[in-house]
């Protein structure tokens, strides 16, 4: 990469909180939102030409948008619902719809009461349920609708004004939890018209043509970097060779875009998966993106392991924190450091019940240890998906054609070349009243913060 097309230092930090949550708002971050504004040229091309991200800046809305793309969008990669305090599982199908469904009510009208926003969103629902085109809604129970589907309707609703909330384009007042409750919360949800119009993120449905395609392609259709529009048939990423060897140009600056893209969006890389990252130019190029980010990279044949010291561009804080499943992450992490390679050189999967195995063997050391989880498969499935989301394990498929929640198929997961990356000490130490029975901490020498970037995106 040529020296004049780095980033200047100035921006990398507004950089890097681009990635991390896509979006800059003046009334949270001024300071980087400034700065991003100043500097809307030179970031614009950056991300442009490195990555082949589009930069939007929404002065009226007082918010920088930068558009991400992905051509492999990974599966458990989305909005995750935040309930006492902890990140949960992703948003479901149902709040991702009453969201939509928010923003086109506050469209209409951008002040609200929460029980006006309530009866409109069942109002839609009911109206299209019966097409199959909108899921049914029901908030009251009464009619055939029980008591615990009018609360997880309205939990629902709950769920998606808080994860609006949260990306700014909503604003509330009142008590969600009451709402959720018994529907008889009061309070009142505003939003920004100029707000409401920088969602967009893709080109419509009907324009992409997602009907003539099949289900397993929308995501691929709706994150492509370019579409044909006026194709008489769909199609997704193709490039077309021509005389000059244009389409063979721009067919080599994609691939060089989604190698990267991996790179600076996850805490782990694989790099034979794309050999662009193996050859000489396309390791020096990467490493010249992640230092004018900011981002550090630890490089091996096998694997490519990026870390943020700042935080900044991070959502990510393993290992540090006290709680369970971040205790048991760094003893499973601890365990599989030291398990033999196959023959060949290879990670071993692991199946969940290796990792019960081993917590119970430090519940015999501790007895009080992760109380909480009578039982131990839970624990471990809470653990590997710690590990899972630092680029330490990767789901297995199910075997056998059976199902993931069969109970004769336990889950399995691959272990990344990333585990053999850390040293980890494990420490025990008797309970006091204000810490957990068990403190597992990590050698200092290799403490690395991974940049784990949302977007959910």
């Amino acid at each position: 990469m040529r020296q004049d097309a780095l980033l200047d230092p100035d921006l990398a930090e507004p950089a890097r909180r681009l990635i991390a949550q896509a979006r800059l708002l003046a009334e949270r971050e001024p300071e980087l939102y400034r700065a991003a504004v100043r500097g809307r040229g030179e970031l614009t091309r950056f991300f442009a030409a490195e990555l082949g991200w589009t930069l939007d800046v929404y002065e009226p809305a007082d918010m920088v948008r930068l558009h991400k793309r992905r051509h492999d969008v990974p599966g458990e990669r989305g909005p995750r619902l935040r309930r006492s305090g902890r990140d949960q599982t992703v948003a479901p199908r149902l709040v991702l719809i009453v969201a939509a469904l928010v923003c086109e009510q506050l469209w209409r009208r951008p002040r609200m009461t929460l029980n006006d926003l309530l009866q409109a969103v069942a109002q839609v629902c009911a109206a299209d349920s019966e097409q199959g085109l909108l899921p049914q809604f029901a908030v009251v129970p009464g009619d055939g609708v029980s008591k615990r589907e009018a609360h997880a309707n309205r939990q629902s609703l709950v769920d998606a004004l808080r994860l609006l909330e949260a990306d700014g384009t909503v604003t509330v007042e009142g008590d969600l939890d009451q709402t959720a409750e018994d529907g008889t919360g009061d309070g009142v949800v505003a939003a920004s018209r100029d707000r409401l119009a920088a969602k967009f993120s893709s080109l419509s449905p009907s324009l992409l043509k997602l009907s003539q395609l099949p289900p397993h392609q929308h995501a691929m259709a709706l994150t492509a970097d370019t579409a044909d529009i006026d194709s008489e048939s769909p199609s997704i990423d193709q490039s077309i060779s021509t005389p000059d060897g244009r389409g063979g140009r721009d067919d080599t600056t994609r691939r060089r875009q989604q190698a990267i893209r991996r790179l600076v969006d996850d805490p782990g890389t694989d790099p034979r998966c794309d050999d662009y990252l193996q050859t000489s130019p396309g390791r020096n190029r990467a490493l010249n993106v992640l230092h004018a980010l900011g981002l550090v990279g630890v490089v091996r044949r096998d694997w490519w392991q990026v870390t943020d010291p700042s935080g900044l561009g991070s959502a990510l804080d393993f290992p540090t924190g006290r709680r369970n499943e971040r205790q048991a992450a760094l003893a499973l992490l601890e365990h599989l450091s030291r398990r033999p390679l196959t023959d060949d050189g290879h990670e071993r999967p692991i199946e969940i019940g290796e990792a019960v195995r081993l917590f119970e063997q430090v519940r015999a050391r501790i007895p009080r240890w992760a109380a909480a989880y009578v039982q131990l498969s839970l624990l471990a499935e809470a653990a590997a998906r710690e590990l899972a989301d630092a680029g330490f394990l990767i789901r297995v498929a199910p075997i056998d054609g059976t199902s993931e929640g069969d109970n004769d198929n336990e889950s399995r997961w691959l272990p990344t070349p990333a585990v053999r990356m850390w040293r980890i000490k494990l420490n025990a130490h008797a309970p006091d009243s204000s810490e957990e029975p068990t403190d597992k901490t990590v050698d200092p020498a290799p403490l690395l913060l991974f940049d784990n970037s949302e977007g959910a995106h």
